[in-house]
């Protein structure tokens, strides 16, 4: 993790707070890409998640392609952005590959070239005042297991503390 990448995020989390500027899928994509350096990954495994207004679904913000794809219940079993939300835990799974779920945003295709299904994920849950409001989810996407690094506990509680971070712009609803 880099310390650099971390002190970014703070920054421009707080300059669109002070600035006031609206939450569009622009302002996201920045803040997903501040959280792809803190993790080493690439933009697109990163992924931002919001509870809809009647807090029964969970729909994507980031990654923009994604957001016209669906919604996902929060009763479902198979959803881990779902159980996050519902458990209000962070988890970490590194043999996604191997786990029962929904592959349907999998195959969206994010970038020109066709994507490499996701091997490693970890998801934690994003709260404004103890209330959870959606989800922060870093993926590892690589043609086999072996080809995408583990996940740590140590990830895993970075994870947790940048959710926290961009809470405060997660909350501001898109104008």
């Amino acid at each position: 993790m880099s310390i650099v990448a971390v002190t970014e995020l703070e920054v421009l989390v707080r300059g669109m707070i002070a600035a006031g500027q609206k939450l569009d899928g622009a302002n996201l994509t920045k803040v997903a890409d501040a959280v792809s350096r803190i993790f080493k990954v690439n933009p697109d495994e990163v992924a931002i998640l919001s509870l809809t207004p009647d807090r029964r679904f969970l729909f994507f913000r980031v990654p923009e392609q994604l957001k016209s794809v669906g919604q996902i219940p929060l009763t479902s079993t198979t959803a881990l952005a779902a159980r996050t939300v519902r458990d209000r835990r962070p988890e970490l799974i590194n043999r996604f590959n191997v786990v029962p779920h929904a592959s349907v945003f999998e195959s969206v295709r994010l970038k020109e070239e066709r994507g490499e299904p996701i091997q490693k994920i970890m998801s934690a849950p994003i709260l404004k005042d103890q209330d959870v409001i959606g989800a922060l989810q870093i993926s590892r996407k690589a043609r086999n297991p072996a080809d995408a690094a583990d996940f740590s506990q140590q990830d895993l509680k970075q994870l947790v503390v940048t959710a926290a971070t961009i809470a405060p712009v997660v909350a501001i609803r898109e104008e």
